[in-house]
Parts: structure tokens; C-alpha cells; sequence
């Protein structure tokens, strides 16, 4: 006989961004009740596990599944933190564990890299983002020239990338490690460019703040966002490259080279020293968000992408699978899947990725997200 799996309804609940209340007043169940399920305090009905998963948008497999992959709170480090509600945040946690399910399977039918994100040894004595930045990039034997891909990158040295589509800027990235695999989980909802400094910030994450919280949530995302600038745009490359007076003009030229936003590089030339005065980096920033760069990126770099996933899903593919057969072969919602990959797929003809989602799984996300509650 099944054996219902409270931890999985509570994760689905999370995910959906719905209170128990709300979830209540879906399915007909009273919150109560919902509370004993989700404490493993009772056993439901066949009909009332019919009625969860078709409020949800899970299948009724996916609630007598195994155990979930275990996901400690403390260990995840959230980008944007102080902006995310209690809601976004279980809703990120929830994702990354099924991220688990989906890369565990990965691992399962495909050989990917080890990790390679050493500790750093006592008599390195890396204090300072900048030093670590440094370091690991000559432990990496890169050098000072620029990342062509930061998801390559990542991919290589063993770290399994995957997106979320959450349509909010207040949930940019997090990262975690699991069984000593390191991951980083990127919102595509940003400009091409935040996303790559979100993925040198998790890779910073992921070096100095492995122990998990050692100093404040303010002081580990000052550390993070510290090194990926070092890490992205290192001193020796940037000084050989911008000379003279440091304007819009000269930003907007350079920064490209670097695959950052205007305003990173320019944080990056002022924690150099480059401008001549304090006012002088004001009036460029002030310039550079009258021209519109302080909400977006115009006449950005193209979205980086994932060669492990593109060449997993095009040989999926040409095997005739697809989101759903995977989504089957895990009990998970097909939309679930398709948020934690394709955000990270070269933009192809239909055929050769993947079948577009039938429009009933957009909508159901976009109903989620409108009755998502605070909890």
C-alpha cells in the first residue's frame, strides 16, 4: 500500500506560493485539516489527494513519492534576500529541492564533471573577495582575460546551473551545497548581463561562504557581490584597457568586454580608483539612468546558455523524449521541469529542443502567481 508523503504536499503548497488558507479554499479542505496532512498526523482521503493535485497542478504520484532531497534553510545563499518575501523564499527552497530530483536524475543517465571548487589552504591566506577572486582564477589557470561564458565555466568546474522562471527581479539567484555538488539556480527574468554577475556572485558564494552563515545576510552579499566584480573584471585587464577620462561614452564601449552591466562596470572603475572625484562617478550614474540602464540593459549581450543542457535535451530529443516523459519518469508537473531548464537553452526551432508546454501549464502558472499567498 502507498504511503502518503506529507513533506511532499508542504513542498508543493511552497511552490505554488500558496497559503494554507488559500489552499483551503481550493480544494475543500479546511486549513486544519491541511496542517494535520502536512505533519504527517493523519492519512487523506483518496478523493481529497485527487483534489490537492489537481488544485496544485501535481500529479497524485508525486505525493507517494520517496523522500525529498533534504535542503538546509541556513545553507542556501539568496541573492536579493532582504527584498523576498517569506512566500518567494519557500518558493526558492522548494525549487532548488526538486532541482535536486532533476539533477540527481541527470547524474543518473549522463557522465557530468566533478566538482573542481577547492578549499582554500590556511597559507594561502586569502582575506579580502578580491583575494579569493584572484586566486581561484590562477588555481583555474585563466588568468586575467575575460569569461567568454560564466555557465560554461561553472558547468566545467562541476557546478550543476539550472533557472527559474519566477518573473520577479526580488529573487535573482541562490546557490547551495549538497553532498559536496554545488549548485546555482539563475533567474533568466533579468537582463543577459545581471545574470552573469548573479552567477560570478553564487560561484563567490559558493569559495568563501561554504560553512554556511558566518557573518550577516548584509555582509556575505557585500563579500559576493566584492568578488564577482574582481572575479569578472580583474584590476590588471581593466587598467590595460580603460585609460583617460572615464565617461558614459567610454563605459558604454568597454563594458562589453567584460559581459556586465553599465552601471557594474562603473562601480567597478570607482572601487578602482578611475574616477577623479565622488561627484564625478554621481553624474555618470546619473547619466547612465537617464539613458535607461538602471532598469535594463539597452543594447545588451545575448543571454549566455547551457552546453550540458542543450546537449542533453537535443539528444533527449532525438531519442523522442521530451519535458513530459522526464517529468513522468520524476512524478513532477511538466512546467516544473521546463522552469528549471529551459531558461538555459539556446534559442532553436521547437523541434529540435523540446515541444512547447500545452497552454493549460501557462496558465496554471500564471494563476499561481496571482493566488500566491504571503506564507
Amino acid at each position: 500500500m502507498k504511503t502518503f508523503n506529507h513533506d511532499r504536499l508542504s513542498l508543493a503548497r511552497k511552490r505554488r506560493q500558496l497559503t494554507l488558507r488559500r489552499l483551503g479554499e481550493l480544494s475543500g479542505l479546511t486549513p486544519s485539516t491541511l496542517t494535520r496532512l502536512e505533519k504527517g498526523e493523519r492519512e487523506p482521503e483518496a478523493k481529497s489527494v485527487q483534489k490537492l493535485a489537481d488544485v496544485l497542478g501535481y500529479p497524485e504520484d508525486f505525493f507517494y513519492s520517496a523522500d525529498l532531497p533534504e535542503l538546509n534553510s541556513d545553507s542556501v545563499s539568496f541573492r536579493s534576500f532582504a527584498r523576498m518575501s517569506a512566500a518567494q523564499k519557500h518558493a526558492s527552497e522548494a525549487a532548488g529541492c526538486l532541482g535536486i530530483e532533476l539533477v540527481e536524475w541527470l547524474d543518473r543517465h549522463f557522465q557530468l564533471p566533478q566538482a573542481d571548487l577547492p578549499e582554500m589552504d590556511a597559507g594561502d591566506c586569502a582575506s579580502s573577495p578580491e583575494e579569493w577572486a584572484l586566486w581561484i582564477r590562477n588555481y583555474w589557470g585563466i588568468g586575467a582575460r575575460p569569461i567568454g561564458s560564466m555557465i560554461d565555466l561553472l558547468e566545467a568546474k562541476g557546478v550543476r546551473v539550472l533557472s527559474m522562471d519566477e518573473e520577479t527581479a526580488h529573487v535573482n539567484a541562490f546557490s547551495f551545497w549538497r553532498d559536496d555538488v554545488p549548485y546555482v539556480f539563475l533567474n533568466t527574468y533579468k537582463t543577459a548581463e545581471s545574470s552573469v554577475f548573479d552567477a560570478a556572485h553564487e560561484l563567490g558564494h559558493l569559495l568563501m561562504h561554504r560553512e554556511g552563515v558566518v557573518h550577516s545576510d548584509k555582509v556575505r552579499e557585500a563579500e559576493a557581490d566584492r568578488f564577482a566584480s574582481s572575479f569578472l573584471m580583474p584590476e590588471m585587464d581593466v587598467r590595460a584597457r580603460v585609460q583617460g577620462f572615464v565617461d558614459v561614452p567610454l563605459i558604454l564601449k568597454n563594458k562589453k568586454r567584460w559581459n556586465v552591466s553599465a552601471f557594474a562596470f562603473a562601480r567597478r572603475l570607482k572601487s578602482l580608483g578611475m574616477f577623479f572625484s565622488d561627484d564625478h562617478y554621481r553624474r555618470v550614474c546619473i547619466e547612465l539612468t537617464r539613458r535607461g540602464f538602471r532598469k535594463s540593459e539597452p543594447g545588451g549581450v545575448d543571454r549566455q546558455t547551457s552546453k550540458i543542457w542543450n546537449q542533453v535535451i537535443t539528444h533527449l530529443w532525438k531519442n523522442r523524449m521530451t519535458f513530459e516523459d522526464i517529468a513522468r519518469q520524476l512524478c513532477l508537473p511538466p512546467d516544473e521541469v521546463q522552469a528549471l531548464i529551459m531558461g538555459l537553452l539556446t534559442p532553436k526551432k521547437p523541434e529540435q529542443v523540446a515541444e512547447k508546454l500545452p497552454s493549460d501549464y501557462a496558465e496554471r502558472r500564471k494563476m499561481f502567481r496571482v493566488l500566491g499567498g504571503d506564507n
